[in-house]
């Protein structure tokens, strides 16, 4: 049996893990992606975010050489996808679609065996890999006795075939219960400690917002937004909030300590104080209720969350 030729190596550390240029994909009338620039770096996990036809799975498949790009140009690791070396080099790219189909009569071990073999990858990775995404007691089981969860997992397992350098990554959480959810972030961030750059997208914003070190908000085709999730919350100039713990008797002094912040709004609350704080009033805020002192019986600061900067910068 001939053996496949080593893959290329995606090793010149000069370039992006991943560059997207001008890139358009019209399909018709509709413009799926519409001039997206975006460049991932090596060893950064990026989510993708956005509504359902915004442009996330058109933007994978390009990149994967799935489908050609109207108009623009991506390189993968300096290869520029769709060019005589890119067969090769995308090797090294793992990709786990939003909805995995696989052979019902295949067990997992042979599911991962057949993929192996399609990608050039050894053969003896397999097991490994269903240990490490907790298949092993399953690996001789056929698919069609899978749960949602164990086909997720099973096709994450054939994403990680071959050692990839780069993963796209289209809803990977879907069906996998909280445990399984945290090992597999646990997985993501060995991945990364490695090396390896992770695209992923989620429609569970929560999920994402401590997980990732940079977010891209697509919306209708286009780039709305990119930054890490800090970036993003000072670019949405989202208030924060801050409740303040304190007695009754104490609410109208820490209302007069406050009057002189200016661009502060105060609600009542039944154990104290309600604010919507600008976000460079912060420390102005926490000076003028240092005077409390222990009448001050607690202070909650509270970050916009992921989906409030989400839709705050969509302007929904």
């Amino acid at each position: 049996m001939t053996r496949n030729p080593p893959p290329i190596e995606l090793t010149n550390l000069r370039e992006p893990a991943i560059e997207v240029r001008g890139v358009h994909k019209h399909y018709g009338a509709l413009h799926a992606v519409d001039g997206i620039d975006l460049r991932v770096e090596r060893g950064e996990i990026l989510g993708l975010i956005g509504h359902n036809g915004a442009g996330k799975s058109t933007l994978f498949k390009m990149i994967l050489g799935l489908t050609p790009a109207t108009e623009g140009e991506i390189r993968v690791g300096g290869t520029r996808v769709l060019g005589r070396d890119f067969r090769t080099a995308r090797r090294h790219l793992g990709y786990l679609p939003e909805n995995v189909v696989l052979y019902d009569n295949l067990s997992g071990l042979e599911t991962l065996h057949f993929f192996a073999r399609l990608k050039g990858a050894p053969l003896a990775q397999c097991a490994a890999l269903l240990e490490q995404v907790g298949l092993a007691h399953a690996g001789k089981r056929p698919v069609r006795e899978y749960s949602k969860g164990m086909r997720q997992r099973l096709g994450f397992a054939q994403a990680l075939l071959g050692e990839p350098q780069v993963l796209l990554l289209d809803e990977p959480t879907n069906g996998l219960d909280p445990q399984a959810i945290r090992d597999f972030y646990a997985t993501l961030r060995e991945l990364q400690a490695r090396g390896v750059t992770i695209v992923i997208t989620s429609h569970i914003l929560a999920e994402l917002q401590e997980r990732v070190d940079r977010l891209a908000i697509l919306a209708a085709g286009k780039l709305q937004a990119l930054g890490s999730v800090q970036a993003l919350r000072e670019q949405a100039h989202m208030p924060l909030t801050i409740h303040l713990a304190l007695a009754a008797a104490d609410r109208s002094a820490a209302l007069q300590a406050l009057a002189t912040v200016p661009g502060i709004t105060t609600t009542a609350t039944p154990d104290g104080l309600h604010l919507d704080c600008p976000r460079g009033a912060k420390m102005a805020v926490l000076a003028a209720l240092a005077p409390l002192g222990a009448r001050l019986l607690d202070v909650h600061i509270h970050e916009p969350s992921l989906e409030d900067v989400y839709f705050g910068l969509r302007g929904d």
